[in-house]
């Protein structure tokens, strides 16, 4: 990759990497629940998208909810409540879960049939660094074709492989300045 960034703000850049800006987007559109799952009402919500149906309950267990029955009806009638070490991990199975269940719909709509999606892309801040050290990096927009990779990487919670799909698949498109891209302050698209 051309110009890849070794020491990101060395001399004062802000901002992060596209990937975890495009997973952060993609977490948006997946659309979890608000309300957090300290908050009685939230957790209720999530036990419920767990253990709804036989293949939540399924998916649930497969993605580390490994309370017995029993536990999870006391939950669910109120009897007992989660420890904060229950509570994380029912939040992390909860977004495993809704991140593998929208993942074949986030993909249709984003591929939109090969015509693919709008992407903006904001360069880092260079607001702090020196006037010697800048570095020209324009706003740009593509539009992206290839998402299979990105949202498998982000369905499977996979930051190394989603850094991979987007920093080696797609920023090329932009051509030879690409590596300038590696970091942005913000990445915009709809689906």
């Amino acid at each position: 990759m051309p110009e890849r960034t070794q020491e990101f703000g060395k001399y004062g850049a802000r901002g992060a990497k596209g990937s975890e800006l495009v997973g952060r987007k993609l977490d948006d559109l997946a659309g979890y629940f608000a309300t957090p799952v300290t908050a009685p009402r939230g957790l209720m919500a999530r036990l419920h998208y767990l253990t709804r149906t036989a293949n939540a309950r399924n998916a649930a267990r497969a993605a580390g909810l490994t309370v017995t029955d029993r536990t999870l009806k006391a939950w669910l009638d109120g009897k007992r409540s989660p420890s904060a070490r229950n509570l994380q991990k029912i939040e992390a199975v909860y977004r495993t879960v809704r991140r593998h269940n929208v993942a074949a719909h986030l993909l249709k709509r984003l591929n939109r049939a090969g015509r693919g999606t709008r992407v903006e892309i904001h360069p880092l801040n260079q607001s702090g660094v020196s006037r010697p050290q800048q570095r020209v990096v324009p706003f740009r927009d593509m539009n992206v074709r290839r998402w299979d990779a990105i949202v498998a990487a982000w369905a499977a919670g996979d930051a190394a492989g989603l850094d991979t799909a987007w920093t080696d698949h797609v920023l090329p498109d932009l051509g030879s300045e690409y590596g300038a891209y590696e970091y942005c302050t913000a990445i915009g698209f709809a689906a």
